[in-house]
């Protein structure tokens, strides 16, 4: 790939997206706390060139819009998303071609996996300095804490590298880390990824489990690591998917591990089975405190970087966040598959307000009675990440999933709670929700906002209120004649009316 995050630190600045903050900046609450602000007003990324304790420079928000995100993906608007979603979504499920321009259409796609293929550097930035062993401290690296409550230093944007002791293949997630000592962490991951499962292999085979830190890479492949998206392809693939080219891997220094050869760092180690300390509690996306759970250590002897690094970073907590901003965009990815899957969703939206999963509001063509309630089982197996989905509302597809006040409306006006909400009771689910009763298990609430249809109900619905098509076309070519061709209604502030949309 021809971009690095340097490049794209380039590419804000040239679009008046980047401030750069050259006042000394503390990375205990301080950065955390100017970074937030930013993101609650949509604005620019940051990069602090003097941080206190550390001779590093610390970029943050990077990707703190959905514009942003795009431009992260080399794309332009958001809708450019859903088309690399459908071509994500062929090589998930491909069918054979009825028609040429099919054929032509899945042959192009075809090209574009082999032009995906990782290639190599045998001599890569990230190893232009080496320390190791008794030269490392880890304290040399701006870490941040977020919140007061936090119980430490932590990284979050790192791309966690572990391999398969027994098949040798890769896994890389971004996980978040704590700092232990200056030459330890633990490692905060889901029993169910693929890092976790690494390590179980290891503990049966009575090995340590190999692993690297690539910190500063460059956005898109964070956004690739991120994406569980059920595709049989290694995440160097996908992100070369979705960059259009291959991404450059180096071999590390003291590992059997490949990382981005553009890393400004890479930290290696080893985790012994059964080496474990505390960690936690930090803010989660939830916008609580999480808990204290013993985690995996990991014991490091190697660092690299490149010369002049530059420390990425970022934090969770209640949206809006950096973590959220990169949901919004990667939905419309989902969005062709999430079709392909379940075929009578015509669109589906997860509001940042509800953390970005936690609630989905799907729009249906409805064609039989109970075909909501269908959807809504389809969807919560659909994909991995929709699993931990607490809520998922279904309305008819005229409905705009994406304006809270047609939304509501439907709830309010369709829905028989009796009849229209099902409880699916004891599943499984984020450890993180402290709503359940039970930590890792909860329930989950489908609802049907649709209009009923018989045998669903037994009377007839009334006729949907609509203005008169003739009379509202005159009234657009008299609008000028009026007085009022200074007043365009699409512009009106929502906020006069109480929404915000």
């Amino acid at each position: 790939m021809a971009r690095d995050l340097r490049g794209f630190i380039q590419e804000l600045e040239q679009k008046g997206q980047l401030r750069r903050i050259k006042a000394l900046v503390d990375p205990d609450l301080e950065i955390a706390e100017i970074s937030n602000r930013m993101l609650q007003a949509g604005g620019p990324g940051l990069l602090f060139e003097n941080v206190k304790g550390s001779s590093f420079p610390v970029a943050i928000n990077l990707m703190g819009t959905e514009e942003r995100v795009c431009w992260a993906m080399n794309r332009s608007t958001p809708e450019d998303l859903e088309t690399l979603g459908k071509k994500l979504g062929m090589l998930q499920q491909p069918k054979p071609p009825k028609k040429i321009s099919q054929a032509v259409e899945f042959g192009k796609i075809l090209f574009d996996v082999v032009k995906a293929k990782p290639g190599r550097d045998f001599f890569p930035p990230c190893h232009q300095v080496v320390i190791q062993e008794n030269d490392l401290d880890l304290n040399t690296l701006p870490l941040i804490r977020p919140y007061p409550g936090d119980a430490g230093k932590i990284i979050t944007l790192g791309l966690v590298i572990t391999k398969d002791c027994e098949t040798g293949i890769p896994n890389v997630g971004v996980y978040r880390l704590q700092l232990q000592s200056k030459t330890t962490m633990t490692v905060h991951w889901l029993s169910v990824r693929g890092g976790a499962r690494h390590l179980r292999k290891a503990v049966e085979r009575g090995k340590k489990l190999e692993i690297a830190i690539a910190l500063g890479v460059d956005p898109l492949i964070i956004l690739a690591a991120a994406t569980p998206i059920p595709v049989d392809l290694s995440e160097w693939l996908f992100a070369g998917l979705y960059g259009g080219s291959g991404v450059n891997l180096a071999k590390c220094k003291t590992l059997d591990l490949e990382v981005p050869a553009d890393s400004e760092f890479v930290l290696e180690g080893t985790i012994t089975p059964g080496e474990m300390l505390p960690d936690g509690p930090f803010g989660d996306h939830m916008g609580y405190y999480g808990g204290v759970e013993d985690s995996p250590l990991i014991r490091f002897h190697c660092m690299t970087h490149r010369k002049d690094p530059i420390y990425l970073t970022t934090f969770s907590g209640r949206p809006p966040k950096e973590e959220a901003m990169m949901a919004i965009a990667l939905n419309r990815i989902y969005t062709p598959i999430l079709r392909q899957q379940v075929s009578e969703i015509v669109d589906f939206f997860l509001p940042m307000e509800a953390l970005s999963y936690k609630a989905a509001i799907i729009s249906i063509k409805k064609a039989y009675p109970g075909q909501a309630r269908r959807a809504a089982l389809a969807f919560w197996s659909a994909l991995p990440q929709f699993t931990y989905t607490k809520f998922v509302i279904v309305v008819d597809e005229t409905i705009n999933i994406r304006d809270p006040r047609q939304v509501v409306w439907a709830i309010s006006s369709k829905v028989d709670p009796v009849r229209d909400v099902f409880i699916l009771p004891n599943t499984p689910f984020d450890s993180l929700d402290f709503a359940s009763e039970k930590i890792g298990l909860g329930g989950r609430m489908g609802i049907d906002a649709t209009t009923k249809i018989p045998p669903e109900t037994e009377h007839e619905w009334g006729a949907t209120l609509e203005s008169d098509g003739d009379v509202a076309a005159m009234v657009d070519r008299r609008w000028a004649e009026y007085g009022l061709g200074d007043l365009d209604l699409k512009d009106v502030d929502p906020n006069l009316f109480g929404y915000d949309m």
